[in-house]
């Protein structure tokens, strides 16, 4: 089985990402697409695994295999969080609604900590621009703002949200190089600010729960197992009246 065939065969959830789910899409932006897919189980019975992720079919695709998926989800993987909470579904699955479900699971305080040192790695660059050109990459400034305005509001509410709703002109303007970036800058320091301090009160739990999706990813690696268990058999049955047991 080639890796483009899990998505296109086995995907449990599929969506649409990036400016079009933050709500800032405009007539240029492209339609960037994330799923997620179920590598049957026969196929981790044999040395070359399935892949963790698969880049396509198609442009501007991208899947993970539901375990690497619930892995990165399970860290505060803001990238893989945000998939989840997309209001634009193309595809999901039974399989796809229960791990729509478990949401709430995936979410904690450590949320901070992953955002964070993603704001920080993305502020680092942006810096590096101003220094060498004299400006950012607006894009980029605008999206840091919308991913530590996010993270405030989890924190906050102990929801993710990622439309941006009202802040799609403002944010717009960033994106034009609209707003010094003395203020821009000074924007991005007041959310890191307060997302910090909505931390110690933050609804989150602690920690998220794992052995709730663990219990998820043994229940849907059985059913497949067993679904794969007649053909299974015939192939020990074969062996058991061929060669093996009369050498």
């Amino acid at each position: 089985m080639q890796p483009q065939d899990l998505v296109r065969d086995h995907t449990v959830y599929a969506c649409v990402m990036g400016s079009r789910a933050f709500g800032l899409a405009t007539e240029t932006s492209d339609t960037d697409r994330r799923g997620v897919f179920l590598a049957p189980t026969p196929l981790f019975w044999r040395f070359e695994k399935p892949p963790t992720h698969v880049e396509g079919p198609g442009e501007e695709r991208f899947s993970w295999e539901l375990e690497r998926f619930c892995e990165l989800a399970l860290r505060g993987n803001p990238n893989i969080l945000e998939c989840l909470h997309s209001p634009l579904v193309e595809r999901v699955d039974d399989t796809g609604r229960e791990l729509l479900s478990l949401r709430g699971a995936f979410l904690s305080r450590q949320a901070y900590d992953t955002f964070t040192r993603y704001a920080l790695g993305q502020r680092k660059r942006l810096d590096a621009d101003v220094r060498t050109t004299g400006a950012p990459r607006w894009k980029h400034a605008m999206h840091l703002l919308r991913l530590l305005t996010a993270a405030r509001d989890l924190l906050r509410t102990g929801e993710l949200r990622i439309a941006v709703g009202e802040l799609r002109e403002p944010l717009l303007a960033v994106k034009r190089g609209e707003v010094p970036w003395a203020r821009v800058e000074a924007w991005m320091v007041r959310l890191a600010g307060e997302a910090e301090q909505a931390l110690p009160g933050s609804p989150l739990p602690a920690e998220p729960d794992r052995a709730r999706v663990a219990a998820f990813l043994h229940r849907v690696r059985r059913a497949s197992a067993l679904q794969a268990e007649p053909d299974h058999q015939v192939v020990q049955g074969a062996v058991g009246a061929g060669g093996v047991g009369e050498r």
